[in-house]
């Protein structure tokens, strides 16, 4: 049975991680109430990407959170993630599909383009993740997705929705209020100088 999609979603960046204190500060999001971790980690450095996912599957499975790779179906495979997170020009959905089967969760990223959510849903994604909604330090070119947009996928789509970019504590409110399922935070859970004490505060915007 696949985990119920909803709450704080984290990613990670190598640039706000650092490799000796990996483990520790994903293990501190977790105890903060992380509900997702995205393992998300875009060099080639194979072996360093296998043994921060093996650790991130460990972690997980400790505190019983869901864990999705970024990106690369075969490293979630070979982890067994709980599944991956794929873009509009990242491996197609079916291929993902085909490699780990139906009980492992896909999403997939649409931007602000509502019919590439609605095309998602029809192939049969697991989620549909929007965004950017602010201005992202992470991804400062990024297309901006409204608020409009998130209600509007709410209203129409059945399946859960995450909204990405520039996310904090302080504008998140506007997209729970627009019954966003899933908040993904990157700079706001990694760059924090606490990263437990942030994640509470932004897990109890949920409760």
């Amino acid at each position: 049975m696949k985990p119920v999609l909803r709450g704080l979603y984290a990613i990670t960046d190598a640039h706000l991680i650092n490799e000796k204190q990996f483990a520790h500060r994903i293990e501190q999001a977790l105890a903060g109430g992380v509900r997702i971790i995205q393992y998300r980690d875009k060099s080639n450095h194979t072996k360093k990407r296998l043994q921060q996912a093996s650790d991130i599957k460990s972690l997980c499975d400790k505190y019983n959170t869901t864990f999705i790779i970024n990106d690369d179906v075969e490293l979630a495979k070979q982890v067994d993630a709980d599944g991956v997170h794929i873009g509009i020009n990242d491996c197609c959905y079916d291929r993902a599909r085909e490699k780990l089967g139906d009980n492992k969760i896909i999403g997939v990223t649409c931007y602000n383009q509502f019919d590439n959510a609605l095309q998602a849903q029809q192939l049969g994604a697991d989620y549909v993740a929007f965004g950017r909604f602010f201005s992202s330090s992470v991804k400062p070119h990024a297309v901006e997705a409204s608020i409009e947009l998130l209600l509007r996928a709410k209203q129409e789509l059945s399946v859960p929705v995450c909204a990405i970019g520039g996310i904090t504590l302080e504008n998140s409110s506007q997209l729970i209020g627009a019954g966003v399922d899933m908040l993904a935070v990157i700079t706001g859970v990694f760059g924090a100088q606490d990263v437990q004490h942030a994640c509470e505060a932004f897990s109890d915007l949920f409760d």
